[in-house]
C-alpha cells in the first residue's frame, strides 16, 4: 500500500476532544488514496479548514506538524462523517474506472463467500449474475452494470454505501478502505 500524500480534513477540533485530559488542537482527516481516517496535529497559528485538502506526505509539511496516528472509528464526529458522505459521493464518483474494475475482477474470498456478495443488497443470485455477464465482456461503466444485468441496485449507490460502512463501522472485510 502506498503511503499517503494528502489528505481531505473533515474536522477541526481547535481545543482537542471535549472529554480529554490534554487539550490539543487536532483534525480528524481521511487520506486521499488508500481512504485512512487520520488524527492529524496542526502547525501552531495555522488556519484550517473542513473540507480543505492537507499535504501530509514525507516532504516539509506548511499545515500539519505531525500525523498522530489512524483516527479510531468511534471518535469520528457528526460534522465528520457528514463531510465523509460528501466526500465519498465525490471520489466514487470521479474513481468511477477503479470501482468497475472491482465489478469486473472481484474473486472468491474462500469456497462459500465472494467479495462481490460482501456489496450492501447483494447476494448468491447478484454475483452469480455479475461472474456470468462479465465473462461475454468488461464492464464498461456502472451505467454498463446497470443494464446488463436486471434488478441490481444501483452499483455506484452500492459502493458508496459499503464505503462507508467500512469507514464508519467494524466489518470483518474491507473492499476499498486501507
Amino acid at each position: 500500500m502506498e503511503r499517503e500524500e494528502n489528505a481531505l480534513v473533515l474536522d477541526y477540533l481547535p481545543n482537542g476532544y471535549p472529554l480529554e485530559k490534554r487539550r490539543m488542537p487536532l483534525i480528524q482527516a481521511i487520506g486521499t488514496k488508500n481512504f485512512i481516517l487520520l488524527e492529524l496535529i496542526p502547525r501552531k497559528g495555522t488556519k484550517i479548514e473542513i473540507k480543505e485538502n492537507v499535504y501530509i506526505g514525507p516532504e516539509k509539511r506548511e499545515k500539519i506538524y505531525f500525523i498522530k496516528g489512524r483516527l479510531p472509528k468511534e471518535k469520528l464526529t457528526k460534522t465528520s462523517k457528514m463531510q465523509l458522505q460528501e466526500f465519498i459521493e465525490k471520489v466514487v464518483e470521479e474513481n468511477e474506472k477503479r470501482f468497475v474494475k472491482f465489478f469486473n475482477e472481484a474473486q472468491a474470498i474462500n469456497t462459500r463467500l465472494h467479495q462481490l456478495e460482501l456489496l450492501p443488497g447483494f447476494g448468491k443470485k447478484h454475483m452469480k449474475a455479475i461472474i456470468e455477464e462479465r465473462k461475454k465482456g468488461e464492464f464498461k461503466d456502472f451505467k454498463d452494470i446497470k443494464e446488463r444485468i436486471k434488478n441490481i441496485p444501483d452499483p455506484k449507490k452500492v459502493i458508496e454505501k459499503k464505503l462507508f460502512e467500512e469507514l464508519t463501522e467494524r466489518t470483518r472485510y474491507n473492499l476499498f478502505a486501507g
